[in-house]
C-alpha cells in the first residue's frame, strides 16, 4: 500500500468525524479537495463518503470543491459518483493545482462556515492557509515534501493547532509530510487516532519530526514509545518538572502521539528509574508532578 493508499484512509475517517459536526452547527458547510497532480482518487473517496450522510444533509447545503488538473478522466469519475448524492450536495470540479484553492474558496463564499481543506502537494504558502484558514471552524490537512516544520507556518496562519508526522514508504518512493491543523481538541484527537488506526500492513511507517533521532514508527494502535520517551525527558529538561496533565498536552500538541501514549511513556520512564514522581506512590493522576532524573537521557 502507498503513501495515497493511507491517505486516502486518513481521509475518509476523518469526513466521518467532520462531516456529521459540521452539518450540526451550521446550514452550510465546504469541503475543498486539492491535488498538485498524482493521485485525485481520494475525492471519489469522499464523495462516497458525503452519500453515506444524505439523510443528514436535508436542509442543509455542502459545496464539494475538487480542484485538480486530472483530464476529463477525473471529471468522468466525479459524475459517476456525484450520481449518487442528494440535491443538497453541489460538487465544482476546478482546473489547476492548490494555488488555486484561494480564489476557489472565496469564490464558493466558504469563509465564515465549517470548512475542511485537504492541499495534497502544495507548498505552505501563506494565501493558501490563510484561506484555509477562513472556515469557521476550519480544518486543514496539508500534505506536502518533508523537510522543514509545518507549525510555524500554520501558526501564523490562525490556526492554535497542529501536528505534524512523515509517512515513509517501503522502498524508494519518497516520504511525504502530513500537517493537520484545526482550532479543536476533539479535531485533533480524532486525527491522531486515526493516525494509529489505518491499515498497519501498509507499507507505510511513521517519523515524528520532532524525534531528533527520526526513528521509523511502524503503525499500531500501540506505537512503540521509545521516541516519546525520549521528547518528554527533553520537555523535563527545558521546562522543569511537569504536571502529567500538562505532559500530556505536550504529546498531544507537540508530537505525533496522543495523549493516552503519554501515560504508558510516562510509566515506563518511571519504571526504568529516568524520571522521578512527587507523590511517589499512588495513581498516577493529573496533578502528579513528573521530574527527570539525573543523567536521564543515558537510560531513556
Amino acid at each position: 500500500m502507498s503513501t495515497d493508499a493511507v491517505l486516502r484512509e486518513l481521509l475518509v475517517r476523518q469526513l466521518d468525524h467532520w462531516l456529521p459536526a459540521a452539518l450540526h452547527r451550521a446550514r452550510r458547510a465546504t469541503l475543498a479537495l486539492a491535488y498538485a497532480g498524482g493521485d485525485a482518487t481520494g475525492a471519489e473517496e469522499a464523495l462516497r463518503v458525503v452519500a453515506e450522510f444524505a439523510d443528514r444533509l436535508r436542509g442543509r447545503r455542502l459545496t464539494v470543491l475538487v480542484v485538480a488538473d486530472d483530464g476529463t478522466d477525473l471529471a468522468t469519475r466525479l459524475g459517476a459518483a456525484e450520481a449518487a448524492l442528494p440535491a443538497d450536495v453541489a460538487v465544482h470540479l476546478v482546473p489547476g493545482g492548490p494555488d488555486r484553492l484561494p480564489v476557489a474558496l472565496k469564490a464558493a463564499g466558504a469563509a465564515g462556515a465549517p470548512l475542511l481543506t485537504v492541499a495534497d502537494g502544495a507548498d505552505p504558502d501563506p494565501a493558501l492557509l490563510a484561506a484555509a484558514a477562513s472556515g469557521r471552524p476550519a480544518e486543514l490537512l496539508l500534505v506536502t515534501v518533508p523537510g522543514r516544520s509545518l507549525r510555524p507556518a500554520l501558526s501564523a496562519a490562525g490556526f492554535p493547532l497542529a501536528t505534524e508526522v512523515e509517512l515513509v514508504p517501503d522502498g524508494d518512493a519518497p516520504a511525504r509530510l502530513l500537517g493537520y491543523a484545526t482550532g479543536s481538541d476533539k479535531g485533533l484527537e480524532t486525527v491522531k487516532e486515526a493516525l494509529w488506526a489505518v491499515d498497519e500492513y501498509a507499507g507505510v511507517r511513521y517519523r515524528d519530526p520532532a524525534d531528533p533521532q527520526g526513528r521509523l514508527l511502524d503503525i499500531s494502535l500501540e506505537p512503540e514509545p521509545g521516541p516519546l520517551r525520549r521528547e518528554l525527558l527533553a520537555e523535563l529538561a527545558r521546562s522543569g518538572p511537569r504536571t502529567v496533565t500538562e505532559l500530556r498536552r505536550f504529546a498531544t500538541t507537540a508530537t505525533v502521539y496522543r495523549a493516552a501514549d503519554a501515560n504508558r511513556a510516562l510509566a515506563s520512564l518511571l519504571a526504568s528509574g529516568a524520571a522521578t514522581r512527587d507523590p511517589e506512590h499512588g495513581r498516577l493522576g493529573g496533578d502528579v508532578l513528573i521530574s527527570a532524573a539525573p543523567n536521564a537521557g543515558s537510560s531513556a
